[in-house]
């Protein structure tokens, strides 16, 4: 993340990726490719195992998908099955004994697992397993699953793991690969996306469908929440051991993780971006000469905003590109550089206009008010400060790295306040009518509670919180 070392992001921060091949020559390469679709889940460390029938083979490393898997370390990669992540550190810190799949080798085989999202009670159980005499490896909650399943007294792998995940508490899409079989599923409540497609005889599995268009895999469904798909030279077979419970996915996945290009949760998500988009517009008119998106995740709901309003559509900030996770600053200060190496005004387009800028959401503001200043530096003349989600409020438990409730600006301070932090004219969030009305029909289907705080699973009440409050210059 720009500016990490220096500064608390003022985004929230992508979780993971799985990506799943069964039965193809090149399942490493399959895997590689699809995880490079996958980048945006997570940019910290990146893994793949491949089977060859008898051996796992594995390559983790810290960084990008692209700089660490060459030509030359896929080749070390052999077989027909193969499962990988991207990663994120939402649990555990970012080292590379945290990097996944997590591969053991023991009594329960040798195994391979890859999880996106969170598990609610892993520390729990962590301190109950070591209390027997366990011992850990990583930091990392999803180590638990798999010493659940060697504690087990199932003697057949597929009934350890369920023995194992009827323990668990939280989210997760789950892939986990043995020497001759791949499984893939995802926790009774669907918090998190997983699909399945087809290639030529192939199962893929991936956390988001446009994994597959790269590949130029079928989209076949999507796996269901409660579901375990088991598929080994027999086929793919389907089991739901668990209760049903309220399916709650998470709503933040439309709004801002999953790429445009996606279809989850039964949505495409950029029609759920500009549907967004729309339904600011029609909760927030106002007269105004252009629409200018936060490049990139602010450009549907933009489109969406500027096709209800009926105003023109512009590109008033434009996004460098080739700006890479680290960068060295100048010894002598730039005012707001962290955000000018990523962004820049187009003063031709914003000079003496009414302006209506739309973005995704706003966690800390310091982000936004940087970028209001560098508008009005560029001409603008007012400034409209529309975000096609209600005020974020509460941190989220289910894989998704936020920060504390006491940084979260929209927790402490009200709206006017905020908006005078950020120097806009106006400010305005979509209402939480609003967003159920585009996302579910107003049904309460989803998982709310970053808005809301009403949490789907329980979580333990002693998380931490900073020592000293976060306090905001509102003058």
């Amino acid at each position: 993340m720009l500016g990490a070392a220096t500064m608390p992001f003022d985004k929230f921060r992508e979780e993971c990726g799985i990506f799943g091949v069964f039965n193809h020559p090149e399942a490493a390469n399959l895997t590689y490719l699809g995880l490079y679709a996958l980048q945006h889940r997570g940019q910290e460390s990146t893994g793949i195992v491949s089977s060859d029938g008898r051996t796992l083979h594995v390559h983790k490393a810290m960084g990008l998908v692209a700089d660490i898997f060459t030509e030359e370390v896929l080749k070390t990669l052999p077989g027909s099955i193969a499962i990988g992540h991207v990663r994120y550190s939402t649990t555990g810190s970012s080292q590379l004994i945290n990097a996944q799949p997590f591969v053991v080798s023991g009594g329960i085989g040798n195994i391979a697992i890859a999880h996106n999202g969170n598990l609610t009670n892993a520390m729990e159980i962590r301190q109950e397993l070591e209390s027997y005499g366990s011992i850990f490896q990583s930091t990392m909650d999803t180590e638990v699953i798999i010493h659940l399943m060697a504690v087990s007294r199932e003697r057949i792998f597929l009934d350890r793991l369920i023995d194992a995940l009827a323990r668990v508490k939280g989210a997760y899409s789950l892939l986990l690969m043995k020497e001759d079989a791949l499984v893939a599923l995802r926790d009774p409540h669907g918090f998190r996306p997983l699909s399945l497609g087809r290639l030529d005889g192939a199962t893929v599995v991936a956390s988001e469908s446009c994994a597959f268009d790269l590949i130029g895999a079928t989209f076949e469904r999507e796996i269901e929440p409660g579901e375990i798909l088991y598929v080994d030279k027999e086929g793919v077979k389907s089991f739901k051991p668990f209760d049903p419970v309220p399916q709650t996915p998470c709503v933040f996945e439309y709004i801002y993780f999953a790429r445009p290009d996606s279809l989850i949760f039964g949505k495409n998500v950029y029609e759920v971006r500009k549907g967004l988009g729309r339904q600011l517009a029609r909760e927030f008119p106002r007269e105004a000469d252009i629409v200018i998106p936060v490049p990139d995740s602010g450009m549907p709901a933009a489109i969406g905003y500027a096709q209800e309003a009926g105003i023109p559509l512009e590109l008033g900030l434009i996004r460098n590109h080739y700006v890479g996770r680290t960068f060295i600053e100048p010894k002598q200060s730039i005012r707001h550089f962290g955000v000018k190496i990523k962004l820049n005004p187009v003063r031709e387009i914003l000079k003496g206009k009414r302006v209506v800028v739309i973005d995704d959401s706003i966690v800390r503001a310091t982000t936004g008010r940087k970028i209001i200043k560098m508008l009005r530096s560029g001409g603008a003349t007012e400034i409209h400060f529309f975000i096609s989600s209600p005020p974020t409020r509460f941190p989220c438990f289910y894989g998704i790295d936020t920060p504390t409730k006491s940084e979260l600006i929209a927790n402490s301070h009200t709206l006017e306040e905020i908006r005078k932090y950020i120097t806009c004219d106006t400010l305005g969030y979509l209402s939480m009518e609003g967003l159920r009305k585009v996302v579910d029909g107003g049904r309460a289907s989803y998982c709310y509670a970053c808005f809301d705080g009403r949490y789907p699973v329980e979580f333990p009440v002693d998380i931490p919180e900073p020592q000293m409050p976060l306090f905001y210059n509102i003058s």
